[in-house]
């Protein structure tokens, strides 16, 4: 007789970039609720701070790559499911941390449209937390605060002691017009995300008819490649052949075809290589063909060509991150001939983030002097405030025997003291996430903040 095992519930913990995803997490790790926890993280930007700031140690934490968290995020989070699986015993739910300027949808189509995190997962719900005092500027300058309202199942209102009870108000009947069906819980006012935890835990399942109202087509799957190609290659050399295009890159896969396999099964059974990260390829090179991605620098000047040695006769599959006629792409054989593809798929990537918004990431090994960095960074929020979405980081400053950590959202910043370095070895990290920030400004700045 078999024994069913209960299927690991997990929330999705959404919202614009300082809105107080990682204060929530922390209050829920701290709880007495008898509950073990596993966390998976996703940041914007090339260190990563919120890991750190995740103040349970004992907890299981896991971080998904930087950057991106649309169409590479299933081949990020399924690994790490499949990770986590192998400690089931050491955890008894999941949160999912998203990116501020994350869509959650790719994150909740995971656990619907992959059988594998079908059979052991169910999406608990979506929990969305709102700056209460941005809110009106973020939700008419980012798309990403009016996504993660509408697939929300629970919203938190965050951050209630910055404004008045009008302000407060007018920002639950704006929320409530976004999202009709969603909980909306006013965060207690003597508390940072001071809302209970059995208002965000134990929500009892993602609302999917809603998803599909907000979004007919979010059952199907994004991909990090927008062309499937299928050729018929005889054994021996084909070549691809690139001239110049919109990026300096391709990603590109090559794999041989099972029988009877459409585009759409393909494409599911090679896009977790196009989430793992790997170097560039230069232009020129041979390859024998395996199971992964291709990241090829594009020349500057004139056609880029590589080429793969085919073992055997039959039918390949080529995955192209691009359109192929961006950049005039061509298959040749060993004599130049042109081959022609038998079937093509092709797919909407559907990016989720704006890509006007970038993240800076300034880091030092020697300690930075106190007033000169106080003096630095006020300075740069009064010019730059309104377009730094978001700062984190730890801080070293010369005579401080203290670890000290920062966080702001525009012009608002914070700092507390962690307690002494101890092991850690000593250097500041920061993070700045904003739109048109005047990077040159900040990085020149820093630098002149380093103690002589």
């Amino acid at each position: 007789m078999s024994v069913h095992t209960p299927k690991i519930p997990v929330t999705v913990l959404t919202g614009f970039l300082g809105s107080g995803k990682t204060t929530l997490l922390n209050r829920v790790l701290s709880e007495h609720h008898g509950q073990r926890i596993a966390v998976i993280e996703n940041e914007f930007g090339e260190i990563g701070v919120d890991q750190e700031l995740v103040i349970n140690a004992e907890e299981e934490i896991f971080e998904m790559n930087n950057g991106c968290i649309c169409c590479t995020v299933r081949g990020d989070l399924i690994r790490i499911l499949g990770n986590l699986m192998q400690r089931r015993t050491k955890f008894d739910r999941i949160i999912v941390e998203t990116t501020g300027m994350a869509n959650p949808g790719p994150v909740a189509q995971t656990f619907l449209v992959d059988e594998d995190t079908k059979s052991q997962f169910t999406l608990d719900g979506i929990v969305t937390l709102i700056d209460v005092k941005h809110f009106t500027d973020q939700v008419e300058r980012n798309k990403e605060v009016r996504e993660q309202i509408a697939f929300a199942d629970v919203i938190v209102l965050n951050k209630t002691d910055l404004v008045e009870a009008s302000t407060l108000d007018d920002v639950e009947g704006r929320v409530r017009a976004m999202n009709a069906m969603a909980r909306i819980e006013r965060a207690d006012p003597t508390q940072r995300a001071g809302v209970a935890i059995e208002k965000v835990l134990g929500i009892g399942g993602f609302d999917l008819a809603r998803a599909l109202e907000y979004q007919p087509n979010f059952l199907e799957p994004e991909y990090p490649f927008e062309c499937m190609q299928q050729y018929e290659f005889a054994a021996g050399r084909v070549s691809l052949q690139f001239e110049q295009g919109p990026d300096p890159a391709i990603n590109l896969a090559l794999f041989a075809a099972f029988d009877q396999e459409d585009a759409l099964a393909a494409a599911e059974r090679s896009f977790l290589w196009f989430s793992t990260d790997e170097e560039a390829v230069s232009p020129n090179r041979e390859f024998t063909p395996a199971n992964r991605m291709y990241p090829i620098a594009l020349s500057t000047a004139g056609t880029t060509q590589i080429h793969f040695e085919i073992p055997s006769d039959g039918r390949w599959w080529l995955a192209l991150q691009h359109l192929p006629e961006e950049f005039s792409m061509r298959c040749v054989d060993a004599n130049g001939a042109h081959l022609e593809t038998i079937t093509e798929c092709r797919f909407q990537p559907g990016h989720s983030h704006d890509d006007d918004v970038t993240s800076l990431s300034l880091e030092s090994e020697r300690s930075l002097d106190a007033d000169r960095f106080h003096n630095w960074l006020m300075r740069e929020l009064q010019v730059q405030g309104n377009n730094i979405y978001r700062l984190k980081g730890f801080i070293d400053l010369s005579g401080y025997e203290q670890r000290i950590v920062i966080q702001g959202v525009h012009m608002l910043t914070d700092t507390a003291e962690l307690g002494p370095w101890g092991d850690r070895p000593r250097r500041t990290q920061l993070v700045f996430i904003g739109r048109d920030l005047d990077t040159e400004s900040l990085v020149r700045g820093f630098e002149a903040c380093i103690a002589t």
